[in-house]
């Protein structure tokens, strides 16, 4: 991957644990790696296919002077997030903030924080049986791509299909969502859940009716068994209603432990299951 440099920009700031450091502000040194596809731009001597760091720098400095925090490690994650949510093309970012003037009656040359941050995609199946079920869908989806940590980049078609598990209950629709995301899978999980709260789900019956239904079923090629989130989806392989809208938006991704494309656990999945 392709980089652009930025060392040392000088920004007058107000962050530190100390009051004096808010009220009287400091020197800092910030230094970005911003990692993205240079190839258009080396091709067409355009500038609109890379990134004006003129532009780049007086942003990130109103960027950084915008509010005061206590640690350089939040200014730090501050930044990056704002990169990658401003800056479409870049795909990972490293932040460096020095801090010259670090009040630790000490003689140093500079404390530091360096942090890298990137966009990871994941996949979402979305369903819903109660109540307006395209509007529940509309809404997640909606509130999802507001999160500043989330975008929604594909949705796939809406599938009717008959409840799992527990039968007496009406038809849901399913769908599947491709989104970058900058959250760590346990925390996108948290968020997800927090969302089917907002949408007024109820866990009162297992596999029971519900407003809207969120679950990952992919994160990058990771694979991960934890209290909150095994990922992939233990059970995405034997439910046509996840697979069938997932190869939609994503036939060529290859389940990380299968290692078979999605498209091909559809098709094979199709010979016995229906929606």
């Amino acid at each position: 991957m392709d980089v652009i440099y930025v060392e040392d920009l000088e920004v007058y700031a107000y962050h530190g644990v100390n009051q004096a450091e808010k009220d009287m502000g400091q020197r800092f040194l910030i230094s970005l790696q911003i990692f993205l596809n240079l190839s258009e731009a080396g091709k067409s001597d355009d500038l609109s296919k890379t990134i004006n760091y003129a532009k780049l720098c007086c942003e990130v400095e109103e960027e950084f002077k915008r509010k005061k925090y206590n640690l350089i490690e939040k200014s730090a994650e501050s930044l990056a997030n704002f990169i990658l949510k401003k800056y479409t093309p870049v795909e990972k970012v490293t932040v460096k903030i020095k801090k010259p003037w670090a009040p630790i009656g000490k003689p140093l040359k500079w404390v530091a924080v360096e942090i890298n941050r990137c966009w990871h995609t994941a996949y979402i199946s979305i369903g819903s049986n109660l109540g307006d079920k395209k509007k529940n869908i509309k809404d997640a989806i909606d509130i999802i791509d507001s999160s500043p940590y989330n975008k929604v980049t594909k949705v796939s078609k809406l599938y009717e299909t008959k409840p799992v598990g527990y039968l007496n209950q009406d038809n849901f629709l399913n769908g599947a969502l491709e989104i970058k995301t900058l959250m760590e899978p346990e925390d996108l999980m948290e968020f997800l859940l927090d969302v089917e709260k907002k949408l007024k789900r109820e866990r009162i019956i297992k596999w029971g009716p519900r407003t809207i239904d969120l679950d990952v079923i992919l994160y990058d090629s990771l694979i991960t068994s934890k209290e909150k989130i095994v990922v992939p989806h233990p059970r995405m392989h034997e439910r046509l209603f996840v697979l069938k809208p997932l190869s939609d938006i994503a036939p060529y991704v290859i389940h990380p432990i299968l290692n078979a494309r999605i498209i091909n656990l559809t098709e094979e999945l199709e010979k016995t299951q229906q929606l």
